[in-house]
């Protein structure tokens, strides 16, 4: 709960500034953050950072998944729409093209450190050792296009024990399970060479083969607060779960991390991207808002203060970003360019 109740403050200080009808008086000092549940705790740090240091300023901060909060991001321009949007993977083209149709054109991409997709089970558990091809043939609907026959680990892969497989993930609207998508599943499903071929010949059928994960009980979405995931898990031995590597380092006394390739989540190694479910995570700007809202551009370079190595995001699990990348990260906070459309998938 900890996580969670941390942003409960946030909320009542929002709450109290807009009550009564005053919240047009104070919507310059007042800014709203959706998005990934990944993000959420340290957009939360920063948050609570920035209301101290300005006084009178308030941040609500929302996990709503990733997806689902670009969807109220890009839903139009205005003081009843999010000022950012927490992500866990990079915007997409199509979510760029309803943000734009909505009159929010001008969105500023500002990459904040680096996750590790991280797989967890109860702690005092054998360890465990996947490869992405066993966690595809685990979840897939239909792996590599035939019937989905396994019901325990074993049964993908005879080295594994004979445990019923059962894992707690995030729902569709989170950036988690695009990353699981991307990351895991995608390439564990090209294991197969006519996987690989059937992607060149027919992308969408390639996607659903590839992506579509089973919906027999094997797999649970267990929704976007990943504290109630970790005690899920602990009180479950066999069950895993999947979620940010920040949660795992946070519970580290009741979950344990599963290796994925040989290669166990560290900050070493998803900092140098040798662990397979590495990735960045982003925050995005709506700048059609910043001329309304100074404290947004404040907030984004408070941001950059302190998610760099030996910040306090880092403290708190944020891999920070390699020398070139943080480079590069640090200078936009200030700059704040909007992003090329066209470099969008």
């Amino acid at each position: 709960m900890k996580k969670f109740l941390v942003a409960l403050p946030l909320v009542a200080l929002v709450a109290a500034c807009g009550g009564n009808g005053s919240s047009k008086n104070n919507s310059g000092s007042q800014l709203k953050v959706v998005g990934s549940s990944t993000v959420y705790p340290f957009t939360t740090v920063v948050a609570e950072d920035f209301q101290r240091a300005n006084p009178g300023s308030s941040v609500i901060v929302e996990s709503t998944g990733t997806g689902a909060g670009i969807k109220l991001f890009c839903g139009g321009v205005g003081d009843q729409f999010p000022d950012m949007v927490n992500a866990s993977r990079p915007m997409k083209a199509s979510e760029y093209a309803a943000c734009a149709k909505a009159g929010a054109k001008n969105v500023i991409e500002v990459p904040v450190g680096i996750d590790g997709l991280t797989l967890i089970q109860a702690k005092g558990q054998p360890a465990l050792n996947l490869t992405v091809a066993d966690i595809y043939k685990a979840l897939a609907a239909n792996p590599f296009g035939k019937p989905q026959t396994a019901t325990t680990w074993k049964d993908v892969n005879p080295a594994l024990p004979a445990i019923k497989i059962r894992v707690l993930g995030p729902p569709p609207t989170s950036g988690t399970r695009d990353s699981l998508a991307e990351l895991i599943l995608e390439k564990g499903c090209d294991s197969d060479p006519a996987m690989k071929a059937l992607k060149d010949k027919d992308k969408d059928a390639h996607k659903a083969t590839c992506t579509k994960i089973r919906e027999d009980g094997a797999f649970v979405e267990a929704g976007e607060n990943d504290n109630l995931l970790v005690q899920k898990v602990a009180a479950d031995p066999g069950t895993l779960g999947v979620l940010g590597y920040s949660f795992l380092e946070e519970n580290a006394d009741k979950v344990a991390a599963v290796s994925i390739g040989g290669t166990a989540p560290t900050e070493a190694s998803i900092s140098d991207l040798s662990y397979p479910g590495s990735r960045k995570l982003f925050v995005y700007v709506k700048g059609e808002h910043m001329s309304a809202k100074p404290a947004i551009k404040q907030f984004i370079e408070a941001y950059g203060k302190v998610m760099g190595k030996g910040g306090s995001l880092a403290k708190r699990g944020l891999v920070p970003l390699g020398d070139s990348d943080a480079a590069a990260a640090a200078a936009q906070t200030v700059a704040l360019k909007p992003l090329d459309p066209a470099s969008l998938k």
